[in-house]
């Protein structure tokens, strides 16, 4: 029977943590957006190298961020991380804005990584402790076309006030932007439905109820334990996902970061033009949690691996093909429409509803942070790439035919990875009554 109560509870949690996720996008996509005014010579003057290790110094310390957050989520709980995370995030956006240096804003975009990281891991928890299993995978796919919208309006926010109003409003807007947010989190989020007395969701959808270990019961390892956290890090099929998402991130990254530059060098699009072809990525993403999560719910019966297999390989072929497409802003802006769709398929499943399956609600934060941090690292990888492949190949070179076919490579081996756990579920305790 349906609880008006819990349900009104449900539906809260769900619009303002997927508001807060997608808020932090607002002050992450800032950098990316201001990069065709910064290297300008009459701005910063920024080289692809300098772009590179601002990108790496902000990418490594979001990974290793996520792997401190994703356990401080479960230790002390999503709503106190968001808040310091999320005011951080705002206060380094505004001292970017006012950066004059090539190393200033490096060592400020690196902080900025670190609080980007306070994000993902105890949103995602909040998220598990009111929505079951069998529900995951749509509700995390609908959940997912946060980060998605996210980039999509900030990416085009701040394009539009660096051409207005100067580049650092690309960092000053967002920035206000995401205070905002701030406030309504403070106002309507909390952390489980016990916090606001009701039962647990499990008991509300009389529904089994997902655990680390076959052999434990849902009371062993009380929330908030070290010895939850100590479970998902020993749990194999959370490394699995963690080695899966180090191989699909690169290629959402570099596209994220580095789609304004590419499509300028390709098109000769302005600041705005570029970035809007290269939001094209960004809102295919929301089509496609959407659709990799109902499938995989409804489909494959919340089997999460055949939805990511399938996926994986389609994108891999994409982005081997990807440059062989006119040199137009149609093609170029479907084709990275297309490439959205696809890759957003198993980057959310994959450090979505699989790991809360796999961490449980107990382990999510934990079991997400790892997940996300190996994601991170590889994100370094894909953020530093253009700077790398300038040396490898040469300045005066292509770069982005190796780039297009090395991430493709990657992507292919992870769905061989993950093709053995096909039918893979999560170990279940008996019926809550």
């Amino acid at each position: 029977m349906r609880n008006k109560t819990y349900e009104r509870w449900r539906w809260q949690i769900f619009g303002i943590t997927w508001l807060a996720y997608a808020g932090f996008y607002l002050t992450r996509k800032s950098f990316s957006v201001a990069k065709n005014e910064l290297k300008k010579t009459d701005v910063m003057g920024l080289t692809k190298g300098d772009m590179a290790w601002i990108d790496g110094a902000n990418s490594v310390a979001y990974a290793l961020g996520q792997f401190l957050c994703g356990s401080l989520g479960d230790k002390f709980g999503t709503r106190r991380i968001i808040l310091i995370g999320m005011l951080a995030s705002v206060t380094t956006a505004l001292a970017m804005g006012f950066a004059n240096s090539v190393l200033l804003m490096g060592v400020l975009f690196g902080i900025q990584g670190l609080c980007q990281a306070s994000g993902w891991a105890p949103l995602a928890k909040n998220v598990g402790e009111f929505f079951s299993q069998r529900e995951r995978g749509t509700i995390m796919g609908f959940w997912c076309t946060s980060y998605a919208f996210g980039g999509f309006i900030a990416t085009t926010l701040a394009g539009v006030a660096a051409q207005k109003f100067g580049w650092r409003f690309a960092f000053f807007v967002p920035a206000g932007g995401l205070l905002i947010i701030w406030v309504l989190f403070l106002l309507f989020q909390r952390n489980r439905p016990e916090d606001v007395g009701l039962p647990p969701i499990e008991q509300y959808h009389v529904e089994p109820e997902t655990v680390l270990d076959a052999r434990d019961t849902p009371a062993e390892g009380l929330e908030g334990s070290w010895k939850v956290v100590g479970e998902v890090l020993r749990n194999p099929m959370v490394w699995l996902l963690a080695a899966v998402y180090f191989l699909i991130k690169p290629t959402r990254y570099l596209i994220l970061t580095w789609s304004p530059v590419y499509i300028n060098e390709l098109l000769g699009t302005g600041t705005a033009g570029s970035g809007f072809l290269g939001s094209m990525f960004d809102l295919a993403g929301p089509v496609g949690t959407l659709a990799g999560g109902i499938i995989s719910d409804r489909l494959f019966k919340s089997k999460r691996m055949p939805v990511c297999v399938i996926a994986l390989f389609c994108t891999a072929l994409a982005m081997v093909t990807f440059r062989f497409l006119p040199h137009s802003r149609l093609a170029i802006g479907a084709g990275m429409f297309v490439i959205g769709f696809l890759i957003f398929i198993p980057d959310s499943l994959v450090s979505g509803a699989a790991t809360i399956d796999f961490g449980t609600k107990k382990g999510a934060s934990t079991a997400t942070g790892l997940v996300n941090g190996c994601g991170s690292i590889g994100q370094v990888f894909g953020v530093t790439l253009p700077g790398w492949a300038d040396k490898l190949v040469g300045q005066g070179h292509d770069i982005w035919n190796p780039i297009f076919l090395w991430l493709g490579v990657a992507l292919a081996v992870a769905g061989l990875l993950l093709m053995p756990q096909w039918n893979r579920l999560p170990a279940t305790t008996k019926a809550t009554s």
